[in-house]
């Protein structure tokens, strides 16, 4: 059985880490996975749902059964476009605690997997490159400050016209970056074997090029 290459992009939230995966697949021609957007849409259905952290076995119900679906670039729960919705940061601290939950990474694992299809796949996230796709043939790991990351997602909300206030959003940021490190299970942290990049006083251009220099060395050594 031959192997489908895959590039995995990990980093927190606000880091830039999915808009380059998606530079990098466009540009490669491969799929593109944004693995957060399972998470948030989850975090949507539980927060929809009321239901407390503590109801573990029915988080993971509607993980297993989850209604989600893409259609042109937008993301659909049940017929329903939420793709605005979830990038709320309401909405990420939602998915960072749903994605603590161990029996809810398993449930979802197997569904990330099976996006690897030829010729190749690009995957962001915060475990890609470590649990989801260990075996990828180039990992990078993206970050920045998170009084950057705080500007860039206080910058795109208020583009989509979404109310936000500078101050909370630092703060929610440097609290997801403490759970989501600290986590039991799938932390985010950088694979051993990943390249690290630091965004904070980069362009997305400046990025983008550093990160295909890396994966167009990557991949001519493991061709040659």
């Amino acid at each position: 059985m031959v192997r489908v290459p895959v590039i995995t992009v990990d980093g927190p939230s606000g880091s830039g880490k999915g808009t380059l995966a998606q530079r990098i697949a466009e540009a490669l021609g491969w799929h593109f996975l944004d693995s957060g957007v399972i998470y948030r849409v989850l975090g949507l259905m539980v927060e929809r749902a009321g239901i407390g952290g503590e109801n573990v076995d029915k988080i993971t119900d509607m993980a297993k059964s989850m209604p989600l679906s893409f259609d042109q670039g937008r993301v659909l729960l049940d017929g329903e476009d939420v793709s605005r919705i979830i990038r709320t940061e309401t909405i990420g601290n939602a998915a960072s605690k749903v994605a603590a939950l161990p029996q809810v990474r398993e449930a979802l694992l197997a569904w990330q997997r099976n996006y690897a299809r030829s010729p190749g796949l690009v995957a962001d996230g915060r475990d890609m490159g470590t649990v989801v796709f260990p075996q990828a043939k180039v990992k990078i790991f993206l970050t920045a400050s998170a009084e950057e990351r705080a500007q860039r997602r206080y910058k795109q909300l208020k583009e989509k016209g979404l109310g936000v206030n500078l101050a909370r959003l630092t703060e929610e940021i440097r609290e997801r970056d403490e759970r989501d490190s600290k986590r039991a299970v799938a932390p985010l942290v950088a694979s051993e074997s990943a390249y690290q990049l630091d965004s904070t006083a980069m362009t997305i251009d400046e990025v983008y090029g550093q990160a295909m220099q890396i994966i167009s060395t990557a991949l001519s050594d493991i061709q040659s």
